[in-house]
């Protein structure tokens, strides 16, 4: 049996543009990983099975491509062990997948090159192919073409889960944004993130454009240098400079749902 970490991932920015050619729609976005995790461990099995969580598919699909691309049966039993929050904006479910997939891929003789197991976690979602890299990474056109990005680590993370609140479809929360004409202004808001990321500057990036939050206006009032919603929401993230502020953060927050205190990841 063998076991990876599945973190959960911030979008410190999420720049979104016009509709493109394919449906989907331009993106310019910066991916960071945090300590929340799910686990996830994999074993050969006689035929494919998921345990852990009864609403998976991305896993299952995940391995079941794997086995066609790389011409075998997918005999794999997956388990996931779940901490990360569904449908919060955190990636969980796309950080599944890909640890299963690095965890099938090293059973494989020869394993998939890192090309192949790219445009297969492509395919997945939008998110995935950024769970097979390390570190921090810029994400663009469809949030699928990555570059790896030398971001300060040196931070503190409040992460909060609204109380009450459920998350629309992301195809919901994208066809809101077009009828708001949200693309309008994409270069400019493009120029503005590109900036930030040339001086460093984590505070300058500009907001989500498809998602808000008066959770995140307490947590800059609460010390944050910057907080956001992360990807279509509704999870709501501050970042801060000590440890100790992130801490009498969370707990002046510990009302408004539920709370976690973690660290970049890499």
């Amino acid at each position: 049996m063998s076991e990876r970490l599945a973190p959960a991932k911030l979008n410190l920015a999420l720049v979104v543009g016009p509709r493109r050619q394919d449906g989907k729609h331009e993106v310019v976005t910066v991916l960071q990983r945090i300590g929340l995790a799910d686990t996830v461990t994999l074993e050969p099995a006689a035929r494919l099975g998921i345990d852990g969580y009864p609403e998976d598919t991305l896993v299952r699909d995940a391995l079941e491509r794997l086995a066609r691309h790389a011409g075998v049966e997918p005999a794999w039993q997956a388990t996931i062990e779940k901490q990360i929050p569904v449908a919060a904006g955190l990636g969980g479910g796309s950080s599944d997948a890909a640890a299963a997939i690095r965890l099938a891929n090293d059973t494989l003789q020869p394993p998939l090159s890192q090309a192949d197991l790219h445009a297969l976690a492509a395919g997945l979602g939008a998110d995935v192919p950024f769970f097979l890299t390390d570190g921090p990474q810029l994400g663009r056109a469809d949030g699928t073409a990555l570059t790896p990005l030398d971001l300060t680590q040196d931070y503190w993370v409040v992460l909060a889960m609204p109380a009450g609140e459920t998350k629309v479809s992301t195809a919901a929360v994208y066809e809101a944004f077009d009828d708001r004409g949200g693309h309008n202004g994409f270069e400019q808001r493009r120029a503005e993130l590109e900036r930030a990321l040339v001086l460093g500057d984590l505070a300058a990036l500009p907001p989500n454009d498809l998602a808000a939050s008066p959770l995140a206006d307490d947590l800059r009032e609460l010390g944050a240098f910057r907080a956001d919603v992360t990807g279509a929401g509704p999870a709501v993230y501050g970042l801060f400079a000590e440890e100790s502020q992130a801490l009498i953060a969370a707990a002046s927050m510990q009302a408004r749902g539920e709370i976690w205190v973690t660290t970049p990841a890499w």
